[in-house]
């Protein structure tokens, strides 16, 4: 079955991790998404490591289901070439600093003249505009400034970046969002726009219950490791063998049943929410001793059924290729190799499950260059003659 954006042109300018997530997520949803690279490099030139007989692993991710062309921008020729062929998209899409489009001649204003349809996406750290926008960002950067930072970690200790690159790909994601709003939009009016999207406001996004919280209280929060400032108990307890994660505990005097402890139901200390979190401390402090007696297993067969509350164990990046529920769902795929190499590597499947029209994961990534001619003959209806001659002039590659 076709995409949910089959037809929908992407141009895709993106680089590094930010922008290539958010176009991730068009190719995965049926867009037919090109990818412009510069001319001249090398394939461990392409993404970052690790890197696997020359292969860069992170590439393989990013640049899964797009198509691959080469053009150097810093030559008027490769330049006119991109700014026709953004005159065919429907969405134009970059990561680099503000400004750098324009540079080219692919700036919103630039393009909107011929194609006043075209959405025209951008990513940075700080935005378009304000006195940061010339500013370099990264992941880390963005969790810094954007407030996500400052709440991961423990009160007694500095702060911590999140181990998965949330300040690249939440915004991301906020860009694909606001792609599929100006596509709906443009349904109704014709005409596109352009999105502005900054790492820095996507972060501020995730911090919206703290924000809200400072507004309304005056109260500014704080690192708390693992637990909840409204809940308690929550987070994960060291088991036997492991770690068993609590959340969301409704049922107290069934749950201090199942583990042993009914005198914990009996405590005023803990009888209501309110008071655990008060007692929170002393709580977890009783808890340990109890979670440290079997493994996670063992906590698992005997409290995930119960209805008191959310529990599980914690699965390391291995384990999800064991988890029954992975398999059932079929939430990891095997994507061929490019350059004719035999075997497969894994990714995650795209988490969105359409009935009617499903995103799919498992078209390799593009060897380098290799839809140039297909996509210049395509969208701008070139001969082989002239790519040839413009891959003369170092102007295509």
């Amino acid at each position: 079955m076709a995409g949910a954006l089959q037809g929908v042109r992407v141009l895709d300018f993106t680089w590094a991790l930010a922008g290539p997530f958010a176009t991730t997520q068009l190719a995965d949803l049926g867009a037919e998404v090109v990818r412009v690279e510069r001319t001249g490099m090398a394939e461990h030139q392409r993404g970052l490591g690790p890197y696997v007989d020359g292969l860069s692993t992170f590439f393989f991710a990013t640049a899964r289901g797009k198509k691959g062309i080469c053009i150097d921008l810093a030559s008027p020729a490769g330049a006119d070439i991109a700014r026709r062929l953004a005159a065919e998209a429907d969405v134009v899409v970059n990561n680099f600093r503000p400004g750098t489009m324009e540079r080219h001649g692919l700036g919103y204003e630039d393009l909107r003249a011929s194609n006043p349809g075209l959405i025209w996406a951008a990513i940075s750290g700080y935005g378009q505009t304000g006195p940061s926008r010339h500013l370099p960002s990264a992941d880390p950067i963005a969790q810094a400034m954007g407030g996500t930072m400052s709440l991961n970690g423990y009160a007694d200790r500095g702060p911590l970046r999140v181990g998965a690159p949330i300040g690249d790909t939440v915004a991301g994601l906020y860009l694909a969002v606001g792609i599929l709003a100006a596509l709906h939009t443009r349904r109704e009016t014709g005409l596109g726009q352009a999105i502005d999207v900054a790492l820095t406001e996507a972060q501020m996004a995730l911090c919206d219950l703290e924000i809200v919280r400072l507004s309304a209280t005056g109260e500014a929060p704080s690192r708390q490791g693992s637990r909840h400032p409204a809940m308690a108990p929550f987070g994960p307890f060291a088991a036997a063998d492991g770690y068993i994660v609590v959340a969301n505990v409704t049922g107290w005097p069934r749950f201090c049943a199942l583990i042993g402890r009914d005198d914990l139901a009996a405590d005023e200390r803990f009888r209501s929410n309110r008071a655990r979190v008060a007692n929170v401390d002393v709580l977890e402090e009783q808890l340990r001793a109890v979670f440290a007696t079997r493994t996670v297993r063992d906590w698992i067969e005997l409290l995930r059924e119960s209805g008191a509350g959310s529990f599980s164990g914690v699965n390391a990046v291995p384990d999800l290729f064991e988890d029954p529920q992975v398999a059932a769902r079929g939430a990891l795929v095997e994507v061929p190799l490019p350059y004719g190499r035999a075997g497969t590597w894994t990714l995650p499947n795209s988490p969105l499950r359409l009935s009617g029209t499903p995103a799919s994961v498992g078209q390799r990534m593009p060897e380098y260059g290799e839809h140039t001619d297909a996509v210049l003959s395509a969208w701008l209806s070139l001969g082989a003659q002239e790519i040839a001659r413009l891959r003369t002039r170092g102007a295509v590659g």
